[in-house]
């Protein structure tokens, strides 16, 4: 059994926790590649028996049997260029903070590569969100996101016009600090806090959230995820900011948005005795008595 390891190079992911992971990969007999970034802060902190294979900017389909994303959600997200076309599953190791995409504790990520192992697992395919912008190349070949794209104000001064099509028909001119078109996945993240709905990961829609604005009766929108939105923009400054996932390039005012369910979707997997449910209620403390604090 053949995998790729993707961290960040940062202090979480050079703790005592993350040297048991490698040592158990070991125990366990998998054969590991390591992305060349992750390896490079690791070489002096772990006692590799000998240097592993690395890799820099794509895992061929058939190359590696599963990767695991050791940190936070966002470091699972910067995986996407390498496991969505080719269809690879993910396990994401928290290493970081909240943790909706990468579920598996830091201290509890033994029984995680034994299940691994035996191939005790599910798989949960979450849908993508594919970008197309006219006139412009807009984000190269990884021009899709998992949790959201977005359209922000660049100048931190003035609002912005966003004007929004379904499916070529008129929905709303938003008047805001910009606008988040979320999919499941990503309405647990800055649609959320931006007062949008909590969908569950195998829903079939995105959701159309505006950021901070001007009238007050706006609220989010939920539609299938099988139509397509486009987005125009108006505003003072002649430059504006679209981001997917963490990624973000600047766009001209004149330049349109056309945005759609992917083709591909991402493949997480999921370890027996964890649920997206139970994430939920655990990270956002539901039912939790704070007076018994």
């Amino acid at each position: 059994m053949r995998i790729a390891i993707y961290g960040r190079p940062a202090p979480s992911n050079l703790t005592e926790p993350v040297k048991n992971v490698f040592a158990q990969l070991d125990s366990l007999g998998f054969e590991y590649i390591i992305h060349d970034g992750f390896y490079t802060s690791l070489q002096d902190f772990i006692p590799f028996k000998k240097p592993p294979e690395t890799f820099y900017e794509e895992l061929p389909a058939g190359s590696v049997d599963y990767l695991i994303s050791i940190g936070g959600d966002g470091t699972l997200l910067e995986t996407l260029p390498f496991v969505a076309k080719p269809g690879i599953p993910v396990l994401g190791i928290n290493t970081g903070r909240l943790g909706f995409l990468a579920i598996v504790p830091e201290e509890n990520f033994s029984p995680a590569l034994v299940a691994l192992k035996n191939k005790k697992y599910t798989i949960q395919n979450r849908t993508l969100l594919h970008v197309d912008a006219s006139n412009n190349n807009l984000f190269g070949k990884y021009n899709y996101a998992l949790n959201e794209v977005c359209i922000q104000r660049k100048d931190a001064s003035t609002m912005i016009t966003i004007h929004t099509y379904l499916n070529g028909e008129f929905l709303n001119s938003y008047w805001a600090d910009g606008l988040i078109i979320s999919t499941p996945t990503g309405s647990t993240a800055y649609s959320l806090s931006c007062s949008g709905p909590i969908l569950l990961p195998d829903d079939s829609s995105f959701i159309i959230t505006p950021i901070a604005p001007h009238n007050l009766n706006v609220r989010p929108v939920v539609i299938p995820d099988s139509y397509t939105i486009k987005l125009k923009v108006e505003g003072r400054n002649p430059t504006n900011l679209v981001s997917l996932d963490s990624r973000t390039e600047d766009i001209d005012s004149s330049v349109e948005l056309e945005i759609r369910k992917e083709s591909f979707g991402v493949k997480l997997i999921q370890i027996p005795g964890q649920s997206f449910t139970e994430t939920l209620r655990k990270k956002l403390s539901w039912g939790k008595d704070i007076r018994n604090e």
